[in-house]
């Protein structure tokens, strides 16, 4: 199988899961956490899929990264535009991610080796992102309100602000560990 087909795959998932999120019917939000959720798997195995099947490439790398950050982007974005969520809470978020994962990749093209730390990893928004869905659909379910039940804000919204805040502190951090790599 051609490991970008997976990479494929992934984007398809999160594409589902962003119009999943818009809905303002909380029901959708399960599906939306299990659409995060496979996508989140695809993107997983699709590098390992490639070495071992001896197919890993720079394009296939490249490949990966770039349906990354569209991935990303069309799922905050997404939220950021639904009833979940206010825009700027939003666009926090996905400035937040953006930077973290261009921080990430600005060191290998410094000749440096990818910078993958920080306190906001892809993985670590994905498991957030599907345990934070699932928690405010279950609440809906119950018939709590969680669409405003934390200081006017749904539990989605608080989480696009931490997306934001660590997002950004990640990017900090990262460009802190490049520059002083640069010395």
């Amino acid at each position: 199988m051609n490991p970008n087909y997976l990479s494929l795959a992934s984007l398809v998932f999160a594409i589902v899961a962003a119009l999943l999120y818009v809905f303002e019917d909380q029901h959708f939000l399960l599906l939306a956490a299990v659409a995060v959720l496979v996508s989140g798997a695809f993107d997983a195995i699709d590098g390992k899929v490639a070495r071992i099947s001896s197919k890993a490439s720079k394009r296939g790398d490249f490949v990966d990264h770039v349906i990354d950050r569209y991935s990303d982007a069309i799922i905050l974005g997404a939220i950021a535009l639904s009833p979940h969520c206010p825009v700027s809470f939003g666009l926090f978020a996905v400035i937040g991610v953006l930077l973290a994962s261009y921080m990430g990749t600005q060191a290998q093209a410094l000749g440096l080796s990818r910078e993958y730390r920080g306190i906001l990893g892809r993985a670590d928004r994905i498991a957030v992102l599907v345990g934070v869905t699932l928690i405010q659909y279950f609440f809906a379910l119950g018939g709590s309100d969680v669409m405003e039940d934390i200081f006017g804000y749904s539990l989605i919204a608080w989480m696009m602000i931490y997306f934001g805040l660590a997002g950004n502190i990640t990017a900090l951090q990262r460009a802190r560990l490049i520059w002083k790599s640069l010395s």
